[in-house]
């Protein structure tokens, strides 16, 4: 009786709870996050490095649009407050006098100016040689990440939901300083969740539903209060 117990719930635990995490787990992408909006002139060009980047393997490139320049005139139509609440987060992390954009955040330990595509490519190959020791991150159907056993922060890390859309989309800008103007943007965050916290031991983590079809999923434990990325995972297609 006992033995049968013991097996229903070793069959019921997520997956990452049973035995310990992989000692190979496989090393994550490089987090590439670029602060932007519709109305920011200078952003465009940052914009169109972002859309190369999405290309890059071996990183995952995400556009948060910010609503801090609206009143210029032209409402981004993919900002929310909590991306600018994200990007301020970096701010007080990083030191910086105040949020601007286009800003460009690297695994959430160097920033550098979107306009200075040179200097985001160094950030990017710097930190894909950085060793990293992330937890293990399986997705357990389309409502559930398991997240191993690992390294975690002084205080814990947080584990955040990202849904992007991977499509180059095109905006008209009608107002603003970007009148007349078409803005191509590229994996656009359309929804932003915290699932939790993570404190190095293995946890399983419910996931909502996504808002919209054709949109990519990636879950990112990271420091608190905009710290560095430890694990970045995304479902297997």
């Amino acid at each position: 009786m006992r033995t049968a117990a013991l097996l229903s719930l070793i069959l019921l635990a997520p997956t990452s709870l049973v035995g310990p995490a992989s000692a190979a787990a496989a090393k994550p992408p490089v987090l590439v996050e670029l602060f932007t909006a519709q109305g920011c002139r200078p952003c465009t060009e940052a914009n169109e490095h972002l859309n190369r980047l999405a290309e890059r393997p071996g990183v995952l490139a995400l556009t948060f649009s910010v609503d801090y320049w609206d009143y210029l005139g032209w409402t981004d139509t993919f900002a929310e407050p909590e991306y600018a609440e994200r990007q301020k987060a970096y701010v007080a992390r990083l030191k910086l006098r105040e949020p601007y954009t286009p800003q460009v955040v690297v695994d959430g330990e160097e920033q550098a100016e979107g306009l200075k595509s040179g200097e985001v490519d160094r950030l990017v190959r710097a930190a894909s040689v950085e060793p990293r020791y992330p937890p293990d991150m399986r997705f357990v159907g389309e409502r559930r990440v398991d997240v191993g056993s690992g390294r975690a922060p002084r205080g814990g890390a947080e584990v955040w939901l990202v849904r992007y859309d991977p499509r180059a989309v095109e905006v008209v800008v009608r107002a603003g300083d970007n009148r007349g103007e078409t803005v191509v943007q590229r994996n656009v965050v359309r929804q932003y969740v915290r699932l939790g916290s993570w404190r190095g031991r293995p946890q399983a983590y419910r996931v909502p539903a996504a808002p919209d079809d054709g949109l990519r999923t990636a879950v990112i434990v990271q420091a608190p209060r905009g710290g560095r990325v430890i694990g970045v995972a995304q479902p297997k297609s």
